[in-house]
């Protein structure tokens, strides 16, 4: 079995240090950068299954790199940060970043963020339902793909399982730790941030008005819920 591959970013060399040794003492093979060119270099030449990126870095800093990876791969992103900033972590969710670890953390916490990034996976049995036609909006399970007056939308996995989880479940609400453990994992439940920053992600990409939203309304200090079809 191939052993994943894990691009770790830090322009602190101890950081990379630290965090390398303990993941290769698990079993990953890692590589390495220490500023963003050196990372999207790294990225486009190498099968990366997963990023570990620092948002703090001179030349094209980890909001650049993160926005730079997502125009062209799905790969988990995972994002550091410092503690108390965080205005930072909600625009690197904003950018398509899957998780983020505030600095300092633990092996065990970075770990389990990892395992969850990477096991994240279709919901079982959701590709043998017919598609899902709500006005302009196609969902079709089997292809995994969305159209939007007839045009396909791009979504990252994170986007796509949260849309599918919200659209099986349509006409009922659905609270933000439901969501947080259908498709982040069943480590996460606190997160809430996560959700609202993907919702708001996907309502600009699925609906006529994102200000208005017809698909994925919004059930105050609850959670959410896809609009049942007709």
């Amino acid at each position: 079995m191939k052993r994943p591959m894990v691009l770790v970013v830090d322009d602190e060399p101890e950081m990379i240090k630290y965090v390398s040794a303990n993941l290769r003492a698990r079993g990953y093979d890692v590589l390495s950068a220490e500023d963003g060119l050196t990372a999207l270099k790294v990225f486009r030449e190498s099968g990366v299954d997963l990023v570990i990126l620092d948002i703090r870095m001179p030349g094209p800093d980890g909001f650049e790199v993160c926005r730079t990876i997502r125009r062209r791969s799905g790969v988990p992103i995972i994002m550091l940060s410092a503690r108390g900033q965080e205005g930072d972590i909600v625009r690197a969710l904003d950018l398509g970043a899957d998780d983020y670890l505030t600095k300092p953390f633990g092996v065990g916490e970075m770990l389990a963020r990892m395992r969850a990034a990477l096991r994240r996976t279709p919901q079982t049995g959701v590709a043998s339902r017919p598609p899902l036609v709500m006005e302009d909006l196609k969902i079709d399970f089997a292809a995994r793909r969305i159209t939007v007056r007839g045009r396909e939308v791009q979504l990252t996995p994170t986007e796509y399982d949260l849309l599918v989880h919200l659209a099986i479940n349509a006409g009922r609400v659905l609270t933000h730790r439901a969501l947080l453990q259908a498709v982040w994992g069943p480590e996460y439940g606190d997160e809430t941030e996560y959700v609202w920053v993907y919702v708001r992600r996907l309502r600009r990409k699925i609906e006529p008005d994102p200000g208005n939203p017809r698909y994925i309304l919004t059930q105050p200090g609850v959670g959410y819920c896809f609009v049942a079809p007709p």
